[in-house]
């Protein structure tokens, strides 16, 4: 099965936090499932750093890149379906990275690992 992490769920994981629970971690730890990373997490990253609201050890790209292939993740573009996607989403979230990591899982028709019970309004399949 192929599962969309959100950015959190990504920097949780590489970092360790205790706060995933252990469904989520089994979707991620599960070598038959392909873990998706969006370019959209890289873009909330810099900003997030650019902000001063998140501190990394390296540089976005590079984090990205290496955490990515040491957990075997691959990278999701962002194709023009996706962002046509957004604009027909109905307006229960508000942030412009998740209604797009939202429209990615519609039109990959991904569940999506994360802790945000909004993502269900829009009928994506949750993990958590």
């Amino acid at each position: 099965m192929r599962v969309l992490l959100d950015t959190h769920v990504f920097l949780w994981w590489v970092e360790g936090e205790r706060a995933l629970p252990a469904k989520a971690r089994a979707a991620i730890a599960d070598r038959e499932n392909e873990c998706l990373i969006s370019l959209v997490s890289a873009w909330e990253l810099a900003i997030k750093v650019k902000l001063g609201k998140l501190k990394l050890a390296l540089p976005v790209q590079r984090y990205l890149v290496e955490h990515a292939a040491a957990n075997g993740f691959q990278v999701l573009d962002i194709r023009l379906a996706h962002i046509g996607r957004v604009e027909t989403l109905a307006a229960h979230h508000g942030d412009p990275f998740d209604r797009l990591l939202i429209a990615q899982a519609l039109e990959e028709k991904l569940p999506i690992v994360t802790a945000d019970p909004v993502f269900r309004k829009y009928g994506v399949k949750r993990i958590w």
